[in-house]
């Protein structure tokens, strides 16, 4: 393996630049994004020899792409200016403070297990998006929603979108894997288990993890204990999404282990919470809103949810309607996914460059069936007036115009760093250039660094998939140069695109955005980079004691 740890360096100053003015400086992502792409120009220019033409091409391609992301964003928003506005968000609000008052159950409920269920079938950053906005609904500091919803969105995202971050993976490793079909086929399904393994190693602890971050920073306390106090509900939640979700994994493969295990898991935790079944006597709850922080707050007029005579089964009806949907349009057998995400609105050869092709999957994108969908529906079923409609419509608007900024530029800089291959110097891509001067520096160490490379394309891309698509091969060949077994590094990958998730720039834009704090972005990264980094540390711990030790469950391309 070839390494320039020069290039690799020079390769890295966006990312670190990123990283530093966002979490060190608290700039805020549509200032820090900006300014990052301009550094990724001049370092394609002057150092990986790129031409102009490709440079502008590339980044175009990334402002196109940016529009996936932010049809998501708006539909989620849309959706819950909607309910505010027709009276449902009042109802669910009162729903839940039925089930529990105790704002740590209510946390686990929604951003655990409701959130894993929309990961499960959505993914790209909807569960966050919907189960900020509905904590905020409850009473939740919209800064503390945004936080624990993208720590919940962890564990389940591996086998997000029905098991697209594993699809994802697969197809890179095309030109690693023998030929032989069963083979493939084998890889795919070990991947899945050890990938559910190794999740399940912290997952069973990410509810109470996600809880004392909460009581930490936004409790009175200023403690974990409030958190601890709740640790045997907490548990208990992991545990029985965990269990299906290894069990789906190992004998039927990727695409359902999130979404049928938060099916499982959801009626349980619902009814154990109202039953009082290992919840703490005394319920816990946030000071007065006039005790909380300015950057707590949310900066953009979130309305008042007030009262509702609605009743609980109507206010809830668009949520369920949105659950069907995302699962009938995202499983493979029942034919509606094949036809939806078919239905694009192609552009050929962006700025003339032959194969730079972008397509709007416009009806497959969750921003629009069902959220945006769903929201034109709701306006009927809720019956609400012309005035009600105009509001919800216009307040998404103006809400989605910060994000929308800072993911034009981010991702225009990611398609930039992934497309730099395209140069007269020879050289390999930005990303993969730095990538593998993290593997050369790290050695037989590699093992505790192959989560942070997942980590660190999840953290760029905003996806567990792109995370996978670019550095599944890389960390495979890394694997056997090292002579360490390829499944358990690639699954280290997988997990660390998905641990990636609750620090990434777009996941953060987006949950900011959804709950009207945009700007403090850099606060929810450098905050999530705690559980994020456990969580990685301890996966990587049981793997190294498996690799250290010559475990391979599937060894190949030794």
């Amino acid at each position: 393996m070839e390494v320039n740890l020069g290039l690799a360096l020079m390769a890295f100053i966006p990312i670190l630049f990123t990283i530093v003015i966002m979490t060190a400086f608290n700039w805020p992502a549509k200032k820090a994004l900006p300014v990052a792409w301009l550094l990724s120009i001049l370092i394609a220019y002057f150092t990986w020899s790129m031409d102009l033409h490709h440079i502008l091409g590339y980044s175009l391609f990334g402002v196109l792409k940016a529009l996936d992301v932010l049809i998501i964003i708006f539909g989620a928003i849309l959706i819950l200016n909607t309910l505010k506005l027709s009276g449902g968000m009042a109802t669910i609000n009162n729903g839940f403070l039925n089930i529990t008052e105790d704002k740590r159950i209510q946390a686990v409920i929604i951003g655990w297990m409701f959130g894993a269920m929309i990961e499960g079938a959505a993914g790209f950053g909807t569960p966050a998006a919907l189960a900020g906005p509905l904590l905020v609904g409850l009473g939740f500091p919209p800064l503390a929603a945004a936080m624990v919803a993208l720590i919940f969105n962890s564990t389940p995202v591996s086998f997000g979108a029905v098991g697209t971050p594993v699809f994802g993976a697969m197809s890179t490793l095309a030109g690693n894997l023998p030929k032989d079909p069963a083979i493939v086929e084998g890889f795919k399904l070990s991947l899945a288990q050890w990938t559910a393994i190794g999740h399940s190693v912290v997952g069973i602890f990410i509810p109470l993890l996600a809880l004392c971050m909460l009581t930490k920073f936004f409790g009175k306390e200023r403690s974990i204990k409030p958190a601890f106090e709740a640790a045997p509900f907490a548990i208990f939640a992991g545990i029985v999404f965990i269990v299906p979700y290894i069990i789906i994994a190992t004998f039927l493969g990727p695409e359902l282990p999130s979404l049928v295990g938060a099916l499982i898991g959801l009626p349980i935790i619902i009814i154990a919470a109202k039953k009082g079944f290992l919840v703490p006597k005394k319920a816990w709850h946030f000071a007065d809103k006039s005790e909380w922080e300015e950057d707590w707050k949310a900066v953009v007029d979130t309305g008042e949810l007030g009262q509702s005579t609605m009743s609980l089964v109507k206010a809830w009806s668009p949520y369920i309607i949105i659950a069907l949907i995302l699962i009938v349009t995202r499983i493979p057998e029942l034919g509606l996914k094949a036809f939806l995400s078919a239905q694009t609105i192609s552009i050929k050869n962006i700025l003339g460059i032959e194969g730079l092709n972008y397509g709007l999957p416009y009806l497959y994108l969750p921003g629009t069936v069902p959220f945006i969908l769903v929201a034109i529906i709701t306006h009927f079923l809720h019956g609400m007036n012309v005035t009600e409609i105009k509001t919800a419509w216009k307040t998404s608007f103006k809400q989605i115009l910060g994000p929308a900024f800072a993911l034009f530029f981010g991702v225009a800089m990611v398609q930039l760093m992934l497309k730099s291959g395209t140069n007269s110097a020879g050289l390999e891509s930005m990303m993969t250039t730095m990538a593998k001067g993290v593997a050369y520096i790290s050695g037989s160490a590699y093992v505790f660094v192959s989560p942070f490379i997942g980590v660190l394309g999840a953290f760029i891309s905003g996806s567990n998939t792109v995370s996978n698509i670019l550095f599944a091969s890389l960390q495979f060949e890394t694997a056997k140069i090292l002579n360490m077994s390829t499944l358990l590094i690639v699954a280290l990958q997988v997990i660390g695109g998905a641990v990636g998730n609750m620090v990434c720039v777009n996941n953060v834009v987006a949950a900011c955005a959804t709950v009207g704090t945009p700007g403090v972005e850099g606060k929810i990264i450098r905050r999530n980079a705690i559980p994020m980094f456990i969580m990685a540390m301890a996966i990587a711990s049981v793997f190294a004691l498996l690799i250290y030790n010559g475990v391979d469950p599937f060894p190949v391309g030794k």
